[in-house]
């Protein structure tokens, strides 16, 4: 069983920062990309960042510049540092972990944790 747990979210003025963090526990194997989505409403989750084993990122557009993606291998544990917030970040964030056993990946969710931008 892996768990997830997700924390950092709340309500913040356009402008600030905030930083999400999502550590992975339990039967925990060979953890391979971590990423974070988010589901504005209304709208379908979207992909905001990656980052892998090597510690190459990517980012989507509407995040790109603003947010950093880390991750803590020994705490197994990913975080987003997320800058110059816009209402238009306001979202459920979900952290997804790839697990690698043999030749597959193993994908794990987080339970979401909300972010609200006011402007």
């Amino acid at each position: 069983q892996v768990q997830l747990v997700e924390s950092g979210g709340g309500l913040v003025q356009a402008g600030g920062s905030l930083r999400l963090s999502c550590a992975a526990s339990g039967s925990i194997f060979s953890i391979n990309t971590m990423e974070w989505y988010r589901q504005a409403p209304g709208k379908q989750r979207e992909l905001a960042a990656t980052i892998t084993t090597a510690g190459s990122t990517t980012y989507a557009d509407s995040v790109k510049g603003r947010f950093t993606i880390s991750r803590d291998s020994a705490k197994n544990t990913v975080y987003p540092q997320m800058n110059s917030l816009k209402p238009e970040d306001t979202a459920v964030y979900y952290c997804k972990i790839l697990m690698r056993r043999g030749l597959l990946d193993f994908p794990y969710w987080g339970q979401g944790t909300q972010v609200t931008v006011a402007s």
